[in-house]
């Protein structure tokens, strides 16, 4: 067996030395500023969203195309069909309107509104990282403190407006996207990083907000209104397909 060369001993004394070290890095909002878990809380559409006409004519046409060619069954054996099933039992459907009391009056409050739509849940009250500490429109969030993860922060911030998370339903534990908020000219705010987390709305058509002095339920084409600022990230981040 060859001798070991002296800097094969030093690196392996190296490497021995990195995997045992006691200094430990400094936490991410000591040294790159604080660290806001926000949540993207969604309702998803109720009813299905209208047919585009342009669709609507191609499935028009599909439809008349396939007939051209379909099998042409006996009159004898259509008739046994259509009387298949058939009973004393009658039930009369009546669809529930599209257009409800909250769009009429325009209900922001409401759950029961845009039923074809996604809708998302905006606070107005003080938060971290607001100019002045006045209060402004925001996702519900909170500053990570002693969390074990991000994901718990996020839970977190979602529980105290809500009160609990009996009806809630997070989305993944990674975030869905993140923003760099960069220090205010006067050196009020620090820089901060804030992580977006979604979740989603579950088995119920109406839920207490608390903590706040106002809130609404906005599609994404309102929300971007209350957010000039950061349209272009949001309309990114949020993927709506109708």
């Amino acid at each position: 067996m060859l001798p070991r060369s002296p800097a094969s001993l030093h690196l392996r004394r190296l490497r021995w030395a990195r995997g045992f070290s006691a200094s430990s890095s400094p936490s991410p909002s000591t040294a790159e500023g604080k660290i806001v878990a926000s949540v993207i809380f969604e309702r998803l559409p109720v009813v299905i969203p209208k047919i585009n006409p342009v669709v609507y004519a191609f499935q028009e046409f599909s439809f008349r195309w396939r007939q051209q060619y379909r099998r042409k069954y006996p009159d004898d054996v259509l008739g046994k069909a259509e009387a298949r099933g058939k009973g004393d039992y009658q039930i009369d459907y009546v669809p529930a309107p599209r257009i409800t009391e909250a769009d009429k009056i325009n209900d922001r409050k409401s759950l029961q509104r845009a039923l074809d739509n996604k809708l998302y849940l905006l606070l107005f009250g003080k938060t971290f990282g607001a100019p002045d500490g006045k209060p402004v429109w925001h996702f519900p969030e909170k500053v990570y403190e002693n969390e074990d993860t991000l994901r718990l922060c996020a839970e977190s911030a979602l529980k105290s407006v809500l009160g609990g998370l009996d009806n809630t339903y997070f989305v993944g534990n990674a975030p869905m996207a993140h923003m760099v908020a960069e220090q205010t000219e006067d050196a009020s705010v620090s820089s901060f990083k804030r992580f977006f987390f979604k979740s989603q709305v579950i088995g119920t058509t109406k839920l207490d907000i608390r903590k706040c002095e106002d809130h609404v339920w906005v599609t994404k084409d309102e929300l971007l209104e209350y957010f000039p600022e950061h349209k272009v990230l949001f309309d990114k981040m949020i993927i709506h397909i109708r």
